[in-house]
């Protein structure tokens, strides 16, 4: 039985790391005795050609996609080619979009074969088994699939209540060295489950009211191990961390106790830290936490559900500047209620919370599937102006109030925008003149090199270099001669605008620091990226 899972498409801006929830769900068919593979267009460029070779050579008996709702139009796309390329095989999609539009997904795309509803891991190794037997669909609990042209559902899966039986994730399959590259970090989780009620928020209905908890020794071993991949830092994924301050005093614990040096940030609520907490999670390695705010408006607070007070969010900061963390704070303007008298406090707010320290960015409201802000919106004042899922990325407005209409919001996160890209000016400046520190200029820097990584990746320029003899300098050194021809020849992959000094440079870098590799092949070179880590 072979299955092939997709990570589909989306963009540098939102910051991707290497697919977590592919990684368990490869664990656990690879437990099962499934040959997996994983094809990531995160990092990969896609072309059709390249897809179907792919489908050739592995020949899958399932193949799946997972989806956020951002991310939805690209995932279909592919089930679709994959569909045409290759009609007998089983095509099923996850994630939360499709838990909460299962129906409408499958009367709309006929090439689709089923969905799965909330955690997947048990559900896909229950299909695989059951594809190998009579297909008898009925048997597998939280699915969504056509029996004799209609549209049926097998019921809700329970979650599975001790997820340290889940499978180590098999991030083996996972281009590793390429989120590396490009400065990412590595994602993990010690929980799952959210207790919050937010009505903008899908985590509750897929993981469950209840945490459940992995046992912090099962934690720590898997940090210890992503601690050796050279990744910038690890993200603790969790919805929130600091849920049951045992659970994470144990996990901070259990690092101090072995004496890991490793450098995390986490998810928390305000009203759910202290002082004990955040300094033992300061001497554990974390660097930040990260806070939903949502909005600096009491009533809106109230209204969606949040459950925090104002005076709680700057206690917490303070408590953070206390320990040594740095607080971030997310808000997310276009909440039910918001006039332009609300989004005047909100901005306020974040203005004082940088003043202390903080921080902080905005969203734009997306009212996704599943969420209790779609579900009523009329209720709550919202008009969704959209229900093209690829404008469900939050940085843009698709919702309006009766009072602040798509052009404030946009205009407000187009100031923003605005504002960080004359930041990024002025270091530029800076840097040019001569005064800027390394520290000074490191944000600037970083992410020229990142976008350039990024734009050789996606343009496919390793893989399309023909190998060939290098003309050496005698002056110069074996590396400074490969890496000027490989500067020379990727060029016209990238922007006519690209430095070629900062090219240069961006490739030295990654050498150096082992994002790329070179293997020489009859007296000439062949480069690639360092696609697995040891």
């Amino acid at each position: 039985m072979r299955c092939l899972l997709i990570n589909p498409f989306y963009p540098l801006s939102e910051n991707p790391s290497p697919p977590l929830g592919l990684a368990y769900l490869a664990a656990a068919l690879e437990h099962a005795g499934v040959v997996v593979k994983i094809l990531d267009y995160v990092v990969f460029p896609y072309a059709i050609e390249d897809f179907r070779r792919e489908l050739d050579c592995f020949q899958p008996d399932i193949i799946g996609a997972t989806a956020v709702t951002m991310t939805f139009d690209n995932a279909i796309q592919l089930i679709q080619e994959a569909k045409r390329h290759c009609p007998d095989c089983l095509t099923v999609m996850g994630g939360p979009h499709v838990s909460f539009c299962a129906e409408d997904t499958l009367n709309a795309f006929p090439e689709l074969d089923m969905t799965v509803i909330g955690e997947g891991e048990e559900a896909l190794v229950e299909i695989t088994e059951e594809l190998r037997r009579e297909k008898n669909w009925d048997r597998v609990a939280g699915l969504v699939y056509r029996k004799d042209g209609a549209i049926v559902s097998t019921g809700k899966r329970l979650h599975p209540a001790d997820i340290n039986m889940l499978q180590t994730p098999a991030r083996h399959l996972l281009a590793l060295g390429r989120y590396r590259a490009l400065g990412m970090p590595i994602s993990m989780t010690t929980s799952r489950g959210c207790p919050y009620h937010c009505i903008f928020c899908v985590g509750r209905k897929m993981v469950g009211a209840k945490v459940r908890y992995r046992n912090p020794k099962k934690v720590v071993d898997e940090m210890q191990l992503l601690s050796r991949y050279g990744f910038c830092q690890i993200n603790i994924a969790d919805d929130l961390f600091t849920a049951n301050p045992h659970h994470c005093l144990a996990v901070c614990d259990e690092i101090l106790n072995r004496n890991l040096k490793v450098q995390w940030t986490s998810f928390a609520r305000v009203d759910t830290v202290s002082v004990e907490v955040l300094k033992r999670m300061k001497a554990a390695g974390c660097q930040a936490v990260s806070f939903g705010i949502e909005s600096g408006n009491a009533d809106i607070l109230k209204t969606i559900r949040k459950g925090i007070t104002l005076n709680q969010v700057v206690n917490a900061v303070q408590m953070c500047n206390e320990t040594g963390l740095l607080p971030h704070g997310s808000f997310i303007l276009g909440l039910p209620g918001e006039t332009p008298e609300t989004l005047k406090e909100t901005l306020a707010f974040g203005e004082r919370l940088k003043t202390l320290g903080v921080s902080y960015g905005f969203h734009l409201l997306a009212p996704f599937p599943g969420t209790r802000v779609r579900e009523e919106s009329d209720r709550l004042g919202i008009t969704i102006l959209s229900s093209n899922w690829a404008d469900y990325h939050a940085n843009r407005a698709i919702v309006e109030t009766p009072s602040v209409s798509r052009s404030i919001l946009d205009d407000i996160v187009i100031r923003w925008e605005e504002d960080f890209n004359r930041y990024l000016g002025s270091i530029a400046e800076r840097m040019a003149s001569g005064e800027a520190s390394a520290d000074e200029a490191w944000p600037l820097v970083n992410l020229e090199r990142t976008v350039m990584v990024y734009d050789m990746m996606m343009a496919g320029a390793l893989e399309k270099l023909e190998t060939r003899p290098i003309d050496m300098n005698k002056n110069m050194c074996e590396t400074d001669a490969l890496l000027d021809d490989l500067a020379t020849r990727v060029t016209p992959f990238l922007s006519e605008k690209t430095d070629p000094h900062k090219l240069r440079s961006t490739l030295a870098y990654a050498l150096e620091h082992g994002h790329l590799a070179y293997q020489p092949q009859d007296n000439a070179t062949q480069w690639r990226w360092t696609e697995t880590i040891s």
